[in-house]
């Protein structure tokens, strides 16, 4: 995949009267992974829902240039898996034929036990299932992937073991990871981005251009 760019162009977003943030603007290259802080209700989801096409900007627009030819995925914060399939068929779902089911089996198992692939997902516990949510978001063709605190609810050891899996499989495509941990920017290697308060980008890797609240919208597919 050739290298490109998310360009967010004077993004405006509200409910009403009531504004979530307006004029934002960011330049995010692929290849990199950055780390989106705020507090709780500041517009990390919203901003994500915008970029998957699941909502609409009030004013401006985002486009991936040069276009790469795959859309976004993505991790929200609830997993929204299809409870009565397999961990195997809900990946296959998203991944379609470009990954055999043995294929899709070896991923897994890099992150569950065996015996738990061929079990109704309703069978597995929360972090089972938000690691199967993870793994799907990554064998899915795709760009770049957007995940909403996609940690949360792993234990310390589970945690970097999906770190360094999702480190793995994005080299090259763009991550963008909404997170309330400062420490997940380190253990991805990330770039920190505050841009609903105006603070400068600062991190390990990628130097986005940003400016904070003060034609046609690319609408990357799910």
């Amino acid at each position: 995949m050739l290298p490109f760019q998310l360009i967010i162009r004077s993004l405006s977003k509200a409910y009403g009267e009531m504004s979530v943030w307006q004029d934002l603007n960011l330049t995010l290259d692929s290849g990199c992974v950055y780390c989106l802080m705020g507090a709780s209700g500041i517009g990390k989801t919203t901003l994500f829902r915008i970029l998957l096409g699941l909502e609409q900007p009030d004013h401006g627009s985002f486009s991936l240039e040069p276009s790469p030819g795959y859309g976004l995925t993505a991790v929200f914060q609830e997993n929204r898996l299809c409870e009565s399939f397999t961990p195997i068929d809900n990946v296959r779902l998203a991944a379609g034929k470009i990954l055999s089911r043995r294929q899709i089996a070896e991923e897994l198992c890099r992150l569950l036990p065996s015996e738990s692939l061929t079990r109704p997902v309703s069978t597995l516990s929360g972090g089972m299932k938000r690691r199967v949510a993870i793994v799907r978001s990554l064998l899915a063709p795709s760009c770049g992937i957007l995940m909403d605190e996609p940690f949360t609810g792993l234990d310390d050891a589970t945690r970097q073991q999906v770190i360094d899996y999702v480190k793995e499989k994005t080299a090259g495509r763009l991550l963008i990871v909404a997170t309330h941990q400062e420490e997940d920017v380190d253990s991805l290697g990330g770039v920190l981005l505050r841009p609903f308060d105006g603070s400068s980008p600062s991190g390990n890797s990628g130097r986005p251009s940003l400016s904070a609240p003060s034609g046609s919208s690319g609408r990357p597919s799910f």
